[in-house]
Formats: C-alpha cells, structure tokens, sequence
C-alpha cells in the first residue's frame, strides 16, 4: 500500500521521447496520446537515453503516498506535499544530472487555494541528518490544472504547497520596509554624527575611541544596505540586466558588510568584558575596517564570478510579480543560503553568547555593589536592549520565516530591523550623554583592573 512501480525496457537508441502518466491512486503506465483525464504526466528527453552505453535500459517510475508509509517529511515542514505524492524516476543503474533538455513532471490538480504557492522540489538526502526538499536544478510553471515541473536530474520529485502571501499584505510589506528604509538612513546618519562629535569634543580613552569608531562603521553599513535595498526596489524593473547583476551584487555586499560589523562589534564586547584586552594592537581600528570592508568583497567576487547575481522575482497568490528585486537567482539559492543563512547564523550564535555572558557578569556586578553611581537597573535595562539590537539579535526572526509562510513574523521582521538604527541612536545618547566625563571613567576602570572586577560599560 502506498507505493507503486512501473518497469519498462526502453532501447538506448530511441528516437523520440518517453512519455509517462501516473496517479496516486492508479500508479503509473505508459501514455496512451488518446488518453484523457487529471493524471500526471513525465516526459523523459531523448538526451537521457542517448548518453548510456547499453542497448537497452530499465526505467523505473515509482509513486510513493508519503502519509502511507511515513517517510519523506522534512523537520517542522509547514509546507504541505500536493496528493501526499512523491515519484521517483531513475534510468539505468547510474546518476543522472546536468541535463541540457530537462525532464518535465506535470503535477495535475485542482485550481489551488489563494493562499498557497506551488513550487517544485526533490529530495536531498545530504540535506540535514535525515535529509530534506531542495529546489536547486527545477523551474516551477504553475497552471490551473496542472505544475509543470522542469529538472534536470533525476531522483524522487514532489510538488510542495508552500503559505504565500496574498495580494494586500504583500503591497503593505513592500510598503512598510521602503518606509522603514528612509527612517533608518535618516537616523543611521544621526547616529554617525553624534558619534563623531563626541569622539572629537571628548578626550576619551583610545578604548572608547575604538568603540566609536566601531559604532560608525557598523552604522555606516545600515545606511548602505537600506540606501542599496531603495534603489533595488527602484531601478529593478528598468535596468538592463548586467546592470541588475551589479545592483544584486553591490545589495548582497552591503548585508554581508552589516553582517560582518555585527560580528565585530560581538568581537570588541568579547575582548573587553570577557577576555579583557590590555594589549596595544597597532593600527587596531584600520585593521578592523579591513576585514569589516574587505572581507565581503571576497565573498561577492566569488559568487559573482559564477553568476549567482540577477533579477529575482517576488510573486503573491496569484502568481504575480509584485517586486522585482536585483539579487541573488532563484538558481543560485544554495549561495545565498550559505552566505546568508548560514554566516549570519554562526554571527548571531556568538554573539548571543557574548552577549550572555555580558549581561550574566553585570548583574553580579550589581549585586556585589562594584557598580555604583549612574549605573541604576534601569540603564542597565537600557544598555542590554541596546546592545541585543548592536549585535543584530533582531535579524534572526529570517530563520522564523520559512519561504513567505507568516505574515505576522515578516511584519515584525520587517519593523524591527527599520528601527534598529533608531535603538541604536537612543542606546548611544544613554550611554554617552550627558555623562561623557563619567563614561570615560569607567571604560578607564575596566582597562585598568583585574577581569574579575570588570564593569559593563
């Protein structure tokens, strides 16, 4: 129950292509052309049959109902798989990929819900420890009675039905992030000058400084990332596409630079407060901008070179294109993964456990009484929300929005990141202002003194 297989011996030299039906309840057979009815159809390309050495080869069609046998369920899927179908199709005893003439599997089925997005997978077993759906390699063509999926391999196939966004709240979203873009700028550059002005009014020690000029940095990263993100949603629709692949990559430069000053401002927190730098490091700040600039260079040069960077197509329900964005393809989904996902990822797992251990070591500093004076439970209310919003923690509510599956989590996302400069600002005008002397004092204690008396600043 719940898997059927069809067998057929098909000559190597075969002029035309192979065409299948197959049903969740019927299996699979070959294709009558008088044949009529809501059965899936595969259409296997002459190129598959004329690259093998034998005469004759078995192909062999399988069709699987997932909820039967209970196999093929990726961990915390909230997408639903259409049917309960999976079919797996091998040709001959070898591994089939990189197929200039795709294999093509149209999915029959009902008009979809609204609320719904079609997309084409198949299973990765290297995905995970028990292995998980990937789109890499398929072009998904929705219609209404049927999704033609387009591959070029062979392995077991599937048609997942992923959460979409519907028309409205995706306008509002492209609404509320271009919103929040402008107010991050304008206060990513309030920012940049209250920094630079008490650096310059205030003789401060060359920790502080530091400090500063990481602040700047890191906020000078925001203001190009929301700069890049305006003129993505901007000029997309218009440019020529070699400009859209500069666009896509410049936008994917200016994340990973915020990315990377995120984890540079853990690195500093780290040193400080936990390792308690006391060592001069020459040219420290200029060595600190080479990597935060530098670094990202690398990354996008690579991907760039293999053509990772072009326009990527948002769509709602309805199968429309609500923002073309210049980014990384739907193609290249496996660089943005890992450059993405995956670097931030390990960012925000540091950080947070410096930021842990931070926070763990001023309230005992505060319990012992070693911090005394303007450090009151509310600033350091203050200071530890501000800090959380520095080293990024708000950017990982990406890892809670599964493809576009939750409108509430991308609105949050959405906001939060528009007024992390705004945090930011009001974190460095408590911490700094109007006790800039007193400030001073107390990152001089902490250069000064033993670990084990540290104070946050």
């Amino acid at each position: 129950a719940g898997l059927k297989t069809l067998l057929l011996n098909v000559s190597r030299a075969v002029n035309r292509d192979v065409l299948i039906t197959f049903s969740p309840r019927a299996g699979p057979s070959r294709l009558n052309t008088t044949e009529k009815g809501k059965a899936g159809k595969i259409h296997l390309p002459r190129e598959i049959f004329q690259s093998l050495s034998s005469q004759t080869v078995t192909v062999v069609v399988t069709v699987l109902n997932i909820q039967q046998l209970g196999v093929f369920k990726e961990v915390n899927q909230t997408a639903q798989v259409l049917d309960n179908t999976v079919v797996g199709i091998t040709v001959g005893e070898s591994s089939i990929s990189g197929l200039q003439d795709p294999v093509q599997l149209t999915f029959a089925h009902r008009q979809l819900p609204r609320d719904v997005t079609p997309q084409c997978v198949f299973w990765d077993t290297s995905k995970g420890q028990a292995g998980g759906w990937h789109s890499s390699g398929c072009f998904t063509q929705p219609g209404d009675k049927g999704t033609v999926c387009s591959c070029d391999h062979l392995t077991f196939f599937t048609l997942l039905l992923n959460p979409a966004l519907d028309g409205s709240t995706a306008k509002a979203l492209m609404a509320v992030a271009t919103a929040g873009c402008g107010v991050a700028m304008a206060f990513s550059i309030f920012t940049i000058a209250f920094c630079i002005f008490i650096r310059c009014r205030f003789r401060f020690e060359e920790t502080v400084r530091i400090n500063l000029g990481l602040h700047v940095n890191l906020m000078g990263s925001l203001f190009l990332l929301n700069l890049a993100f305006l003129l993505n949603s901007g000029l997309s629709a218009r440019t020529h596409p070699r400009t859209c692949r500069v666009l896509g990559g410049l936008t994917h430069y200016c994340l990973l630079c915020c990315f990377t000053w995120m984890a540079l401002e853990g690195c500093q927190l780290y040193l400080l407060f936990i390792k308690v730098l006391g060592i001069y490091i020459h040219h420290y700040l200029a060595k600190l901008c080479l990597i935060g600039w530098g670094f990202p260079v690398l990354v996008v040069a690579v991907a760039g070179v293999i053509g990772s960077y072009g326009e990527y197509n948002i769509q709602n329900t309805d199968h429309q294109v609500i923002a073309r964005l210049c980014w990384i393809t739907s193609k290249h989904l496996l660089v943005h993964y890992i450059t993405n996902c995956g670097y931030f990822g390990l960012i925000f797992l540091f950080n947070m456990a410096v930021f842990g251990v931070v926070t763990q070591k001023s309230c005992s500093l505060q319990g012992t009484g070693a911090v005394q004076g303007h450090r009151r439970p509310w600033k350091v209310a203050v200071v530890a929300a501000g800090l959380f919003c520095l080293l990024g923690a708000t950017w990982a509510l990406a890892f809670l929005t599964y493809g576009i599956s939750s409108a509430p989590v991308l609105y949050l996302f959405t906001i939060l990141n528009s007024l992390q400069g705004i945090f930011i600002f009001i974190w460095l005008i408590v911490l700094y202002y109007p006790k800039t002397k007193e400030t001073s004092g107390s990152l001089s204690y902490i250069t000064r003194h033993d670990k084990t008396t540290t104070a946050s600043q």
